[in-house]
């Protein structure tokens, strides 16, 4: 299926948060947050200002962004558990730096 967001909405994928502690605990699924973090894999094409002009998003489809813990709508599409967020609910886009992008 194929899904195209309207307007200034974006669709998210959130990224997998660590299994464990830094001090080694393991946590179980019912106790972890769900992560804040995730990857933008549709994007709508913006929205529209007083005169009726399309403001294009400053987000685009592959940014990895942080958002609102209470933020967007939960979908499920392909079996996929994904979430739809306007974009002024998105907090920031996190930027790869020079190095990690080298070790990864």
């Amino acid at each position: 299926m194929k899904f195209q967001p309207l307007h200034d909405r974006i669709l998210i994928r959130r990224l997998s948060s660590e299994e464990k502690t830094k001090g080694g605990i393991i946590i179980p699924d019912t106790a972890k947050e769900k992560p804040q973090e995730g990857e933008v894999i549709a994007a709508g094409p913006g929205a529209r200002n007083d005169q009726g002009q399309i403001v294009e998003l400053d987000v685009k489809v592959g940014d990895r962004v942080l958002f609102g813990k209470w933020s967007g709508t939960e979908i499920k599409i392909d079996g996929e558990d994904l979430l739809i967020l306007k974009e002024a609910d998105v907090l920031g886009v996190i930027e790869d730096s020079e190095a990690e992008r080298k070790v990864a």
